[in-house]
């Protein structure tokens, strides 16, 4: 029997001298990569949870990214990636008009050669000047390993992709290879890995993949940060405290263009002695930020939504649920001010607190649905990691990058460098 290893060997091998597998092309297609926007949703086997809009990959995965074989498989991609520069490397793709099925023409044979290159099409397959159903599936599987809304269509986001050149890809493999061999030995039994560059959540129970969550991080300009850390506690229904950082940033430039926009989003004023205030008593246009503070009530617009998952650390960082369900639909999800939003966290939740007992997911929704402020201890805390991986392999060949959002790849920065 060829074992997954084998079977990854096989794989970049076959990458490299151009063979094609069986199913396909070379890496992306040995595995099912049939890769769709999926308006219904998908179980989490399928790589992402319901939700209009949302990725889905069908890759059924259970391996961890910070696992063994993962710096096993990176350093066989290495091996064939510069061989692969060796020889040239990938024809550069013009991108002066979008390509989509159906359209004929010299950039259409340049696409076809460079998704070659890398195994998204088979080589036969690589000629030819018509963008037909076979480019149209190869490019939604170079989409799907470069974390971008798999719709087939050669737009701003994969034409960049496209064009990285090899030698970046190169670098970016070894970089994280150092990172997840920093990152890696015992991380525990049950843990939760959020990488931030694919915006992206794994649940591991025991070694394997139990859940996959899509997540929202933070901006270029207010990351999200790397930490090490335990769940605590999960808040049902909760306030949310604004930040001074976010009243100075955003509310209070917000208030001075509409000054009914507290009222609209039930999000309260307090004077430093905890008197409430009303918003029309502020001057937004003079009122220091650390004089006051802002609260916004439990609800359907709450920023936090339905609820917070806490956890100690430094930053003041939490995760947390979200009324902007769309956002999860979107490519390059870097919308927060460094928290961590959860699609289907309610999933998440009912993890986290298996090992409490008598909370299964009929009961959070229930909580949920009542409007209830609760607190609940995690009794058996998970793992927590931030994590910054750009690149990584999986058991079955496939050749995963996402965008150096914070610049830590071309900085050389490791799992704990700051």
């Amino acid at each position: 029997m060829t074992t997954r290893r084998q079977f990854s060997r096989f794989a970049l091998a076959a990458l490299a001298s151009g063979t094609a597998l069986a199913s396909g092309g070379a890496f992306a297609q040995g595995i099912n990569l049939a890769a769709n926007v999926d308006p219904n949703g998908a179980n989490w086997g399928q790589g992402f949870d319901p939700s209009s809009k949302t990725i889905s990959f069908d890759v059924d995965s259970h391996t961890p990214i910070a696992s063994p074989s993962t710096i096993g498989n990176i350093q066989y991609a290495l091996d064939t990636y510069t061989r692969m520069a060796q020889a040239g490397g990938w024809p550069k793709v013009p991108d002066t008009q979008t390509l989509r099925i159906g359209q004929r023409g010299p950039a259409v044979s340049i696409l076809r050669q460079r998704l070659a290159a890398t195994g998204d099409i088979a080589n036969e397959a690589g000629v030819g000047e018509t963008f037909d159903t076979f480019v149209q599936a190869a490019v939604v599987r170079f989409q799907t390993r470069h974390g971008i809304l798999a719709d087939g269509i050669v737009s701003t986001q994969t034409f960049q992709e496209l064009n990285v050149p090899v030698e970046q890809r190169i670098e970016q493999l070894r970089v994280n290879a150092a990172r997840l061999q920093e990152l890696g030995g015992d991380l525990g039994d049950r843990y939760i890995l959020v990488n931030i560059p694919g915006a992206q959540i794994e649940v591991v129970d025991h070694g394997r993949v139990v859940q996959r969550h899509t997540a929202i991080v933070g901006k270029v300009d207010r990351p999200s940060p790397l930490l090490n850390s335990k769940i605590s506690e999960i808040n049902f229904n909760p306030y949310w405290n604004a930040p001074e950082s976010i009243v100075r940033r955003d509310i209070i430039p917000k208030m001075q263009e509409d000054p009914t926009y507290l009222s609209k989003f039930n999000i309260r004023v307090y004077d430093q002695q905890g008197n409430e205030l009303p918003p029309e008593s502020v001057d937004w246009n003079t009122v220091d930020s650390t004089k006051i503070f802002l609260r916004q009530d439990p609800g359907d617009v709450n920023s936090m939504g339905f609820m917070k998952i806490n956890f100690p650390n430094k930053h003041a960082v939490y995760m947390h649920d979200t009324p902007s369900q769309d956002l999860f639909g979107t490519n390059g999800r870097f919308y927060s001010s460094g928290c961590v939003r959860v699609q289907n966290i309610r999933e998440l939740a009912a993890w986290i607190l298996q090992p409490n007992g008598e909370w299964p997911r009929s009961r959070i929704d229930q909580v949920i649905r009542s409007g209830e402020r609760l607190d609940v201890p995690v009794e058996e805390r998970p793992s927590l990691y931030f994590a910054y991986v750009t690149a990584w392999v999986t058991d079955d060949g496939m050749v995963n990058f996402r965008p150096d959002i914070y610049n830590r790849d071309a900085a050389g920065l490791l799992a704990n460098d700051t």
